[in-house]
């Protein structure tokens, strides 16, 4: 209806992450379509899933990004209205709280922009730099690993019936996993506060959704690692890294004194993307946990891989207490 009336501007800012100097922010600018995350009526669930495809996104303009220190961090939107702002920043740990969360604000800087802005043109954001106290990350799949999306459904009708026709606050998460991302994210001490990344083949659509999700269901706050939907709808060359795959190696890099715990679902391709991962970094990976689903074939071919596998511990688990269980036995949590 953007031709009826010209909807107010917007940005969202998604939850990223960086280190003592190194400042790394994303996000977008986009019109605010008034999607309502509260509403549960099914023909509103039909358009706020709409609203997130048919987004009108702010293309080619000047945001600036606000530090607690007043320090401002000039960027620009792309063609689709995506930002990234990173730049070298030395001493950042001093503007986090004690969960390593650094807050920042973002405005859009064009004095000639005659349209309405949304929040008087401050809108929040957050990016994680994680404590000393931290022993290992974790990085996470969320599709039927925390979250049940049936991406191994034929077709994958599920995953378009729950994106579609379900609220986030009422997706159902996989029994005990918040439990145990927040045994994970307390650490072997109880205060570790080891990070947590949610990672995704999701497209950045689906930011707020997942994010609604997470929180409803008391997951550990944490970045959400998601891929724009151009991406997700070209073809890709054949020896081309799933986005997944270079989001947990741009992870390793980034915090390259830190190991990671890796955790997914046999269901699609996560068992050959963190094997392939704690090979190119040894001694990195401290364990791959795999959440079982109802698919024999790929049961089967699972169930192979996991036997033989000696790179580093990979458990195939049925429920989170198995998962619990080795990670109390190898010293991860209490």
């Amino acid at each position: 209806m953007s031709w009826l009336k010209k909807d107010p501007l917007q940005i969202i800012a998604f939850q990223s992450y960086g280190t003592n100097s190194r400042f790394y922010a994303r996000g977008r600018a986009l019109e605010d379509e008034s999607i309502d995350l509260d509403d549960q009526h099914i023909w509103h669930l039909i358009v706020n899933t709409w609203k997130r495809f048919e987004t009108d996104e702010i293309k080619n303009v000047g945001l600036d990004l606000k530090l607690p220190n007043n320090k401002i961090i000039k960027v620009n939107t792309d063609e689709n209205g995506y930002f990234l702002a990173e730049e070298n920043i030395e001493n950042l740990k001093e503007l986090t709280n004690a969960e390593g969360w650094l807050s920042f604000e973002i405005s859009y800087n064009d004095v000639n922009i005659k349209r309405s802005i949304q929040n008087k043109n401050k809108f929040p954001g957050e990016l994680l730099i994680p404590s000393n106290k931290a022993e290992f990350g974790v990085a996470s799949d969320i599709d039927d690993t925390i979250l049940h999306t049936g991406v191994v459904s034929i077709l994958k009708w599920k995953v378009i019936y729950n994106s579609i026709f379900k609220h986030a606050k009422n997706r159902i998460p996989l029994e005990g996993s918040a439990e145990f991302y927040h045994k994970l994210h307390r650490g072997v001490s109880g205060k570790n506060a080891n990070p947590i990344f949610y990672v995704s083949h999701s497209p950045w659509n689906l930011y707020r959704y997942l994010e609604l999700f997470l929180r409803q269901n008391n997951f550990p706050k944490g970045p959400i690692l998601l891929r724009s939907l151009s991406n997700l709808l070209r073809k890709k060359p054949q020896d081309e890294k799933p986005q997944k795959q270079k989001e947990i190696i741009n992870l390793l890099k980034t915090y390259p004194s830190l190991p990671f715990i890796l955790i997914g679902d046999s269901g699609e391709h996560d068992p050959d993307i963190y094997m392939e991962i704690a090979e190119e970094f040894p001694g990195r990976i401290l364990a791959i946990y795999l959440r079982s689903v109802k698919h024999k074939k790929k049961m089967l071919r699972v169930k192979g891989i996991v036997e033989g596998y000696k790179v580093t511990p990979m458990l195939l688990v049925e429920n989170s207490q198995e998962a619990i269980e080795h990670a109390r036995q190898s010293g991860f949590i209490i």
